[in-house]
């Protein structure tokens, strides 16, 4: 496939002991599993152009928010052999915390982002406290400061970053959440971010408690397995069993090969 790309995960932090309620909206009662919960930001290798899918969150919104972050995004990155300054293209899947800090880190990059998530995290919703608590005021307003020095294209729906690389608008978790969408050499892999937390999210059609607008969170689900045509080939935006599924492949960067089948299928 000449436009068939290689994706990584590359893992930077973590939050460990989530009881189920944490993580479904209608767990089991009598199941009482605690789950860790891991935090990734993924590398598109496409080529002729590496692209990145999130930007993570730092040291200062660790401690804010009691996470534990092994290491910054950027780090992460550098450990791997990509720099930050060359990076060209970010997709901001939405702007929680965890998904949009580290935005001055990247001075060359171009960001991709939904018209629609710009409204939301600077509209009226934000005046709710709880609508409001994923989002880190710094990181909106460092957005709109990109908006303003022209560094961001936005997206309505579907839109192409590059060749076998689109983008599509879920909303749900957030309103303007979106998937990107990867061909490669084991067909079209979907990253989807925060549209499934877990594995478990989309399987049980279980929705994880922070969400804006359920309706949405599902018809997203259905996008997502249309857009991937596979089970194998959603990759979900914090289950720690996608560290399990797919092969470690650096020394020095916590990293994942996705564009590899995972190492057992859950197709029935």
């Amino acid at each position: 496939m000449g436009n068939a790309a290689e994706i990584y995960a590359l893992r930077y932090a973590t939050m460990g002991s989530r009881s189920l309620q944490m993580n479904f909206l209608q767990p089991d009662p009598h199941d009482t599993t605690a789950q860790d919960l891991d935090y990734f930001v993924w590398l598109i290798r496409t080529p002729g152009r590496d692209l990145l899918v999130d930007t993570g969150f730092n040291a200062a919104e660790a401690q804010a928010r009691n996470r534990k972050l092994t290491r910054n995004p950027v780090d992460a990155l550098e450990a791997f052999g990509v720099r930050a300054a060359d990076i060209r293209d970010i997709i901001v899947t939405h702007l929680h915390y965890d998904h949009a800090g580290n935005l001055d880190r990247f001075p060359n990059a171009r960001f991709h982002l939904q018209e629609r998530e710009m409204a939301y995290a600077t509209g009226r919703c934000m005046c709710n406290g709880l609508l409001r608590h994923p989002f880190s005021v710094e990181h909106v307003t460092t957005m709109v400061r990109h908006v303003y020095g022209e560094r961001v294209t936005f997206h309505n729906g579907d839109g192409e970053i590059a060749p076998g690389v689109t983008v599509h608008r879920v909303g749900g978790h957030s309103d303007g959440l979106q998937v990107a969408r990867v061909e490669t050499a084991r067909g079209p892999v979907v990253l989807a971010s925060d549209a499934a937390h877990y594995y478990a999210n989309l399987q049980r059609r279980s929705p994880f408690p922070i969400v804006y607008n359920i309706g949405d969170m599902a018809q997203g689900w259905e996008t997502i397995e249309r857009l991937a045509g596979h089970p194998d080939r959603f990759i979900p935006g914090h289950d720690p069993l996608v560290t399990e599924l797919y092969p470690r492949v650096s020394e020095a960067a916590d990293a994942y090969a996705l564009h590899v089948a995972p190492k057992r299928s859950f197709a029935t």
